[in-house]
């Protein structure tokens, strides 16, 4: 029977009551009294030399309070990345300044070079449109293509960087001479070059800010569409602006979807801020969709040769990758890290590969800055590795299956250390491989092969096991790697007089149901209803600093924070209790929202508690504090690592090239799962965008910097008839072994197992079909590459 509340019931969504009927409480729904509006000029040239900017006729427009261009802020701080990165030799990254607003030079096509405050929007928009016209960019040649830029050293997107080269990197650099040897002296070597195309985020939500003012004390608040708002307060206030930390109240409403996008501090932030000042009045911007494709921070766009080397029976010996990975024009704040620690530590993937050595060169271009997208680095080690794994199985003609598990780690074998420098705790690959090949019915899949052959189709299978790392922990293990902050996470648990509870959180919602979710993990401790049990986000002024949403630490990092502070309020309560039932202190038993006299019916109830604590007439106040209120910070020894085996079913036209996925299939390993219910939702978003990315989603700049798929005309997100209904089990659970939950990520596994699981079954079914001479197809896997590698025969 489900269970009705607490941990592992399928709690009902107590946030998407709001959601689905428009009382949502997101940024562009505040309406302030006074309120003026934020229109930017953006660049229409990838590469240019700002000339001149006149600002004068702009400035007499109707309803033009003030016009502010990079002029304005060349002496403030720049916008820093969140991870130090060292080259091979040591030598530290590149890290050019990001302004607030260009100055000098546009590097990329929607590059904010000027901003226009009036009183309304269209009068906004029509004195930025006067701005842009007396506006002279001088334009220059763009540097796009990432071989290019590496190569060209007279042409360089920042003028202090020959080679347009931010870092050299090697993991693990002492690797590297046994890994050539190892791959020189195998058997067999499979090679494999391959793009992970570039996406853009799009959110349903645009980013949106409204920055305030308040003379009388020199405070300022910002309402944003984040999902980090203490990092945000941080870097404003310490890099970029230089405003007094305790002087910047942040503000991350209902915020409609991130993806990874919305971690970071952008310019726009600080301007509305810088705005508001100088007007004393409030100042609120919000995207356009043309804008968000331009200068929201895109994802992935790697382009990797990696090589396999194996023995004749498919046992791997080493791997070796080289990537160039694009950070565009600027660094975001986490840009660094994605393509290195986020990737190269992954690239040993679930199997006892014993040397492993991964380069990657990040590289500055002429497009919109690149950063986490969902999975942030784990989608693009999974689909290199799980690719020239098949190509391998081809190569060598070994089944896909018996490879991966001769190959994997298995449940003996923990804890693992890998050749890449990660420590997995626990798993059990070949249970969710088991598990996933019954839920597809392999046995049956060549009779599946014949029906659609009936039909004129070509059928193919595609596998792809994986694992991920979760978290980002530990702080001091990330301080050694890079990292400039840390990444605990934090919660104060607050018992008012009435028994009900506030928990205020660092972690921060925007679409996956922490309100539901960390409502159920106190319930289960304290024994009182989920209903009385309110979470607060998404405010600095309430809730202690904490380091955000991203990476699948929510429940592992955050709920372990508020596990830890009701454990504290329990401690706290035991001794209030003692002392009201005339008892020791290690004799009170709390269970099912009681603390008991062990081995009597002496009890008192977790309200009786909670207000003898408010209201302490009978109370032990020489040796205890009034009050039930306790806060706890958690920082784990290590990344979780959740897994899994995606078995993906594709129908291919011979006569077109499309690709209908017909079946997709997920057996996960998330540990202990808290809400089934929302876990499987996190699990079918994640596939959802993983098909995108492998079907149909692709990011596309000409020779010139022109953003091409600058609108849904041209960026084809999936839409319900591109995915198929999901068959999602998670029952193969390993619980986590270092958190008080045992819990593992699962926010972004759809997205990192299910691209290799797509392609992999498309290639599958064109051998099937004659076609043995296609060895690969880059993502997107469209109709017309389809076709077109058909008749490269």
């Amino acid at each position: 029977m489900p269970k009705d509340g607490g941990i592992g019931a399928s709690s009902k969504r107590r946030e998407d009551i709001r959601f689905l009927t428009g009382r949502g409480n997101y940024t562009d729904d505040l309406s302030l009294h006074g309120q003026t509006y934020a229109v930017f000029c953006r660049s229409t040239v990838a590469h240019g030399r700002i000339v001149s900017i006149d600002t004068k006729a702009t400035a007499e427009m109707p309803g033009v309070l003030a016009v502010f261009t990079g002029e304005d802020f060349k002496d403030v701080g720049g916008n820093p990345a969140g991870w130090l990165i060292n080259s091979r030799d040591g030598t530290p990254m590149r890290e050019p300044k990001r302004p607030v607003l260009a100055h000098g030079k546009v590097r990329h096509v929607g590059d904010a070079y000027a901003a226009v405050i009036a009183e309304t929007y269209a009068q906004a928009k029509d004195a930025a449109e006067q701005l842009a016209a007396d506006t002279e960019i001088e334009e220059l040649s763009p540097i796009v293509d990432m071989a290019r830029a590496v190569a060209n050293a007279d042409n360089r997107v920042h003028d202090e960087i020959p080679d347009n080269l931010c870092f050299d990197w090697g993991w693990i650099e002492d690797n590297r001479a046994a890994v050539d040897a190892a791959i020189k002296a195998a058997p067999h070597v499979t090679t494999l070059e391959l793009i992970n195309n570039r996406l853009v985020p799009n959110a349903m939500e645009p980013r949106a800010s409204i920055g305030e003012y308040f003379p009388g004390t020199g405070d300022y608040k910002l309402t944003t569409t984040s999902q980090n708002p203490h990092l945000t307060r941080l870097l404003v206030s310490a890099f970029v602006m230089g405003i007094p930390e305790n002087k910047l109240t942040v503000i991350a409403p209902d915020v409609g979807g991130g993806f990874g996008s919305k971690i970071y501090h952008y310019g726009e932030e600080a301007l509305v801020l810088a705005a508001a000042r100088k007007l004393a009045r409030p100042v609120r911007w919000t995207a356009e969709r043309s804008e968000s494709f331009l200068s929201d921070a895109h994802g992935r766009d790697h382009l990797t040769k990696i090589e396999l080397a194996t023995d004749l029976e498919g046992n791997f010996l080493a791997i070796r990758t080289e990537t160039l990975a694009n950070v565009g024009a600027y660094l975001s704040n986490f840009s660094t890290a994605t393509p290195t620690f986020l990737h190269g530590t992954l690239m040993a993937g679930p199997y006892t590969v014993p040397n492993v050595y991964v380069n990657v060169k990040a590289v500055f271009t002429n497009t919109a800055p690149v950063d986490a997208y969902r999975g942030a680095g784990r989608p693009e080690a999974t689909y290199s590795l799980e690719r020239v794994i098949d190509k391998m199985c081809r190569e060598l003609n070994l089944n896909p299956f018996e490879v991966r598990r001769k190959n994997f780690i298995t449940p003996d074998m923990f804890p693992y250390a890998t050749p890449v420098g990660l420590n997995y705790d626990t798993g059990n690959h070949g249970a969710t491989l088991d598990k996933a090949m019954q839920m597809a019915n392999v046995a049956g899949f060549e009779a599946r092969v014949a029906d659609s052959a009936k039909r004129g189709k070509l059928r193919g299978m595609g596998l792809s096991t994986w694992v991920e790392a979760c978290g980002l922990a530990p702080s001091h293990l990330a301080g050694v790697l890079g990292s400039r902050v840390g990444l605990y996470e934090a919660a104060t648990v607050r018992v008012n007089a009435t028994g009900n509870i506030s928990v205020m959180t660092g972690a921060h919602s925007h679409g996956q149901g922490h309100e539901t979710v960390f409502a159920q993990l106190v319930s289960e401790r304290l024994g009182i209803p989920e209903s009385s049990i309110e979470i607060v986000h998404g405010d600095t002024s309430k809730i202690p600093f904490g380091m955000g949403s991203y990476g699948s630490r929510s429940l592992s990092v955050g709920g372990s924070a508020i596990d830890r502070a009701v454990d504290k309020i329990v401690a706290k309560g035991k001794k209030i209790a003692a002392h009201m039932l005339e008892a020791a202190e290690d004799d009170i038993v709390f269970a099912n929202g009681n603390f008991t006299v062990a081995g009597t019916d002496k009890a008192k109830s977790f309200g009786e508690i909670a207000f003898s604590a408010y209201v302490p007439h009978n109370y032990p106040l020489e040796t205890l504090e009034p009050g039930l209120e306790e806060t706890a910070f958690y920082d784990p020894g290590n990344f979780t690592y959740p897994a899994g085996a995606y078995l993906c079913e594709v129908e291919v036209d011979a006569d077109t090239g499309r690709v209908e996925v017909a079946e997709f299939i997920c057996a996960d390993d998330f540990g202990n799962v808290v809400n089934p219910m929302i876990v499987e939702g996190q699990v079918h978003g994640g596939v959802g965008q993983g098909i995108g990315q492998a079907l149909c989603e692709n990011t596309t700049y000409d020779e010139n910097g022109q953003l091409v798929s600058a609108s849904y005309m041209d960026y084809a997100m999936p839409r319900a008839d591109d995915v198929p209904f999901y068959t999602v089990d998670h029952s193969c659970q390993t619980p986590c072994t270092h958190n008080p939950l045992g819990v593992k990520g699962c926010g972004e596994a759809g997205a990192i197992g299910s691209p290799p699981a797509v392609v992999n079954a498309v290639i599958d079914a064109l051998h099937r079909g004659g076609y043995s001479h296609v060895k690969h197809i880059d993502m997107p896997v469209t109709p017309s590459r389809v076709w077109a590698a058909m008749q490269a025969k």
